[in-house]
């Protein structure tokens, strides 16, 4: 049994093109509400939730439609086709209504823009479930930690092509004095990165073939299918495999509780608490992306040999650690250490731990034919929690005060680590290789 790294990796395209999406429209769509529109924080705040919360209905929506799928091209790429080009011709809409208000303001280009917008959101929640399920159907059990990292990888790559390119195109020389930016040519070019993805995955991924595939290695494999039939001759999880998944899914959302509000109030907290800078608090974010991102590829490794339970636990412990360590520095000292970027580094090497492993241990319980819904499950906790840890947390350091973030998210990762006690299922090592074999993980 091996990896193929050279199919997943055009497999991962897909998330690639999601995640240049994804960073282009949180770092310019709300610099248009506020600066060409003219909205307050609050209202453009509460536009830039809608995401997440339509999340929450479409991907589980459309996950489980992609599941019941049957088309020439196969299950997830029908998806993946029309979702893409829909979202490319109206994102490219986006930055001409700008132009148009900018130009002329009347209230009917406030309307179309924000039509626009929620047509884009409806549009990418049809395809991410199927775009992330697309790994999982075409990759062994015991191989979707190592193949995870990698789709992670690729999605990173994604939002880092976005920050070069609009760094390049956008810097403060080229913009400095303008009354207003023209972003066409931004969106232009993550439009082209987006269809060249598209292009990649629809020709060299032959999903019918790599699925027919599977279910041959499947039926090979019937210890691996954790789905037993029922008297009536369907397929559904035993007990103790459905106390497992809701347990995973609960850590799911503790740990994105956790993370999310470090990660959301952070800057506001080093501003008031450590007296930094804007830019040298996004810097502390950058290193634990860094760490995350460095960590990926290690971290399905890892799984491989030790478990992915284990993994994810090494990834709770550190980033608890590091959370507590955080708050007992703010106890006493007010000023920014740079030692204070080894914890962002332990919290993304952490954060890769759990990411990379916490799907592939969900789509580990379920039967082949509903990948695509446990996909939308596995979205639908994730995203429930940023959307609720923002508020909290941001009422625990009103309320109470500021030195509450890191002791907030500790606690939560601590809940995460007790949740994960009872995860029972879901966890595979890859089996061991000997000889020339073990080194054998590609195409």
């Amino acid at each position: 049994m091996k990896l193929k790294t050279g199919q997943t990796i055009r497999i991962g395209f897909a998330f690639l093109s999601i995640c240049a999406f994804w960073q282009l429209y949180n770092s310019v769509v709300p610099l248009i509400l506020t600066n060409t529109f003219h909205m307050n924080e609050t209202i453009s705040g509460f536009i830039m939730a809608m995401d997440n919360i339509l999340a929450l209905f479409l991907l589980p929506l459309f996950g489980t439609i992609s599941d019941r799928c049957h088309s020439p091209m196969g299950r997830r790429k029908p998806f993946i086709l029309f979702g893409t080009i829909a979202a490319v011709i109206l994102m490219l809409l986006l930055p001409l209504i700008d132009n148009m208000y900018a130009a002329s303001p009347k209230p009917a280009y406030t309307g179309l823009f924000i039509g626009v917008l929620g047509l884009i959101l409806i549009t990418m929640g049809t395809y991410r479930s199927p775009a992330v399920a697309l790994m999982p159907d075409v990759t062994p059990k015991p191989l979707r930690s190592k193949a995870n990292a990698i789709i992670n990888l690729m999605g990173a790559l994604g939002g880092i092509l976005y920050l070069i390119i609009a760094a390049v195109l956008y810097s403060e020389k080229r913009t400095a004095g303008m009354d207003h930016v023209n972003y066409f040519l931004l969106f232009a070019v993550v439009a082209f990165i987006m269809i060249i993805s598209l292009l990649i995955v629809m020709v060299t991924v032959d999903e019918p073939r790599l699925t027919e595939e599977m279910k041959a290695y499947e039926a090979a494999h019937p210890e691996e299918n954790l789905a037993v039939e029922d008297s009536a001759g369907h397929e559904e999880l035993p007990a103790p495999v459905k106390r497992s998944l809701i347990f995973i899914l609960f850590s799911i959302a503790f740990w994105f509780i956790a993370y999310n509000g470090v990660e959301t109030w952070f800057t506001t907290y080093a501003s008031r608490m450590w007296h930094m800078s804007l830019g040298s608090a996004s810097l502390c974010l950058t290193i634990a992306t860094g760490g995350a991102i460095l960590t990926y590829i290690p971290s399905g490794a890892l799984a491989g040999k030790i478990g992915r339970k284990k993994t994810i636990l090494t990834g709770v412990v550190m980033m608890m650690i590091a959370f507590l360590l955080a708050f007992l520095y703010t106890m006493v000292s007010d000023h920014f250490s740079p030692l204070l970027y080894v914890l962002f580094v332990v919290i993304g090497m952490g954060w890769a731990f759990i990411n990379v492993n916490s799907l592939p241990m969900v789509v580990e319980m379920c039967k082949g034919s509903d990948i695509g819904k446990f996909t939308g499950t596995y979205y639908t906790f994730s995203m429930s929690a940023q959307i609720v840890t923002p508020i909290v947390a941001g009422w625990l350091m009103n309320h109470i005060g500021y030195k509450t973030l890191f002791p907030y998210s500790a606690f939560f990762m601590i809940v995460a680590f007790i949740t994960m006690q009872f995860v029972k299922h879901g966890d595979s090592k890859e089996p061991g290789r000997k000889g020339l074999e073990a080194f054998d993980i590609d195409d």
